[in-house]
């Protein structure tokens, strides 16, 4: 048998594996160290195994990614999420459909915190759906909004899956998660923007509050919110002027977080355990994932598969979009069976070089893979998003939170577009600290 050809069977193996819902990081040791061992011995296979670990695990720059999971799950456990909402409430709530609104800009600012599109989705959800059904905004309404609010925390820093995309490329962490700021941004300002007709064109779905929230009641509701801003801000900025580098800037926001958790009396011996046991878990899975990952990538390296379909590619008599095109259709559709982390492993060590030789930016991909894998989150039969908003409201058809969300999917589709005909919204910000 060809080494392309076992390489092939590999990529089958370890996709089906997945499907079948095994673990990612179990799912690469088995597929890379029996392609390994296929393709040299099996003593070679357990040497290999035992380097991939120490080498992945003992990488410095790797250290950004339980600094900054830490630092999340301090913040996650504080009971920010109900306190950026009620801000926002009081800030916006008075508009019509502005608690939809608020659940957006809450969730921007809690996703930039979190890192994480399901712990933001989850958080928000169980705080301002029932909010909202208070005040009589329509369910498919009040839903898309919190599913389209925590897509935004895979784009705003510091994400989880920037981060993971960032280990898995070799690309530069700090570049990578301020790329992520400006898309996360816009995309708000559009779900807004979207909000804001929907309730134009149909005043039903979102009725006005009745009661304007005083100045004084605004200012002192930031009270509880803007010292972990700060934070966020110190660290994110710190990277962005050189200050800090990742590993030094997770460091600080964690410690940071972790301080102004005890000064403000916010996080209880059970937070404090909590997010200690959180952080330790996500991170031994990620770092799992990364070893795992690196042990398949050899033996992809071995079958010179990824060299071969590159080779193949550029054959081709096409546009670069073009490929380009058909490789982000397949992103959206396995974003719709299965999380983005298990894409990535699976298909990046084959995508990553093709994308490159083609001549795109490797920063720019990983935004664009976000987005598009993101849109999926969202997206019918099996939304990753929806289903979880669904476990939390059970008095609403997974059906019509679907239908409820397709405006938030059009409006992703088309921004995703302007990102790849204009990928200096992406590219600017990280040129000026590369």
């Amino acid at each position: 048998m060809s080494p392309e050809l076992l390489g092939i069977l590999g990529v089958a193996l370890l996709f089906v594996f997945i499907l079948f819902r095994m673990s990612v990081g179990l799912s690469l040791f088995i597929v890379g160290f029996l392609g390994v061992s296929a393709l040299t011995t099996w003593d070679g296979g357990l040497a290999r195994l035992g380097t991939s670990m120490f080498v992945t695990a003992n990488d410095y720059s790797l250290s950004v990614i339980p600094l900054f999971v830490l630092m999340g799950m301090f913040l996650s456990n504080t009971g920010l999420g109900k306190d950026l909402f009620k801000a926002a409430d009081n800030w916006m709530g008075h508009l019509r459909g502005g608690l939809a609104v608020a659940t957006v800009g809450a969730s921007s600012i809690f996703s930039a915190i979190s890192g994480s599109a399901n712990a933001t989705t989850a958080t928000l959800a169980r705080i301002t759906i029932p909010e909202m059904k208070e005040y009589d905004y329509k369910t498919t309404f009040s839903t898309a909004a919190v599913a389209a609010g925590g897509t935004l925390g895979s784009l705003i820093p510091p994400s989880v899956i920037l981060l993971m995309y960032g280990a898995l490329t070799s690309e530069p962490i700090g570049p990578l998660l301020i790329a992520g700021l400006i898309p996360g941004i816009l995309l708000t300002i559009l779900f807004i923007i979207l909000i804001n007709v929907q309730v134009r064109l149909n005043p039903e779905i979102a009725p006005k509050k009745e009661s304007n929230s005083a100045w004084k009641k605004k200012i002192f509701s930031l009270k509880s919110v803007w010292p972990f801003l700060v934070v966020f801000f110190i660290s994110i900025g710190g990277i962005y002027f050189g200050v800090f580098t990742p590993s030094e800037a997770g460091g600080i926001g964690a410690i940071g977080a972790f301080l102004l958790a005890l000064v403000t009396k916010r996080l209880s011996w059970k937070g404090l355990s909590t997010s200690l046991d959180e952080a330790v878990r996500l991170t031994v899975m990620l770092f799992l994932i990364l070893i795992g990952a690196s042990l398949f990538g050899e033996f992809l390296a071995l079958s010179q598969l990824p060299m071969g379909l590159t080779s193949f590619v550029q054959t081709l008599d096409v546009s670069p979009y073009v490929i380009l095109a058909v490789i982000l259709l397949i992103y959206f559709i396995l974003g719709m069976f299965m999380e983005g982390i298990a894409i990535m492993v699976l298909t990046l060590p084959i995508v990553y070089p093709m994308i490159t030789d083609l001549g795109f930016d490797g920063i720019w991909f990983g935004i664009i893979m976000v987005m598009v894998t993101n849109t999926a989150l969202l997206t019918p039969p099996l939304g990753l998003s929806v289903y979880i908003i669904s476990g939390i409201v059970k008095d609403v058809s997974i059906e019509r939170i679907f239908k409820g969300v397709m405006p938030a999917v059009f409006t992703m589709v088309l921004f995703t577009i302007l990102l790849i005909i204009f990928p200096q919204i992406v590219t600017y910000w990280p040129s000026l600290i590369q």
